[in-house]
């Protein structure tokens, strides 16, 4: 299992978590729910955008710190950041990834599809997240731990 820590880049994960969720919503047809679809686009359109802030904001504020935002190399960090998004949730990328997701499952209208969502938060945070975080409080120690302790992971 530890040979999956790191491997695979969050987008694509992201990506396949899409297309599960498509194929689900695909196969169990009978699950659909009828929504306007005026309804179903204006909510899905306004969780994407909100994803896809909590991403850039998130990588704004890495690059302002000159600091690594490739998830595959968390040993080159160079500092906890701890302003912008990182002040209400750990991960604000891969917070956006999810809400994404959720958008896409929302436009699917198919609530089989937020399997994928759950599937992907469990992926990243086990083979992702998890991994991040050991390699952050070797590297910062107490700095990070307390970071840790007055963050939340997700949300």
């Amino acid at each position: 299992m530890f040979n999956l820590e790191h491997k695979i880049p969050p987008p694509v994960v992201g990506l396949a978590c899409a297309g599960l969720a498509w194929w689900l919503a695909h196969m169990a047809p009978t699950f659909a729910l009828q929504l306007p679809g005026r309804l179903a686009l204006a909510v899905a359109l306004v969780l994407a955008s909100a994803g896809l802030a909590f991403e850039l904001w998130g990588l704004w504020v890495f690059r302002r710190h000159r600091t690594t935002p490739n998830p595959l190399t968390p040993e080159r960090a160079r500092t906890v950041v701890q302003t912008g998004p990182y002040r209400y949730t750990r991960n604000p990328m891969y917070l956006g990834v999810a809400l994404q997701l959720l958008a896409w499952c929302g436009y699917l209208g198919n609530p089989l599809s937020l399997l994928a969502l759950a599937v992907f938060v469990a992926y990243i945070t086990r083979f992702q997240i998890l991994p991040e975080e050991r390699a952050l409080a070797q590297r910062f120690g107490e700095p990070y731990l307390q970071y840790l302790r007055s963050v939340r992971r997700w949300i």
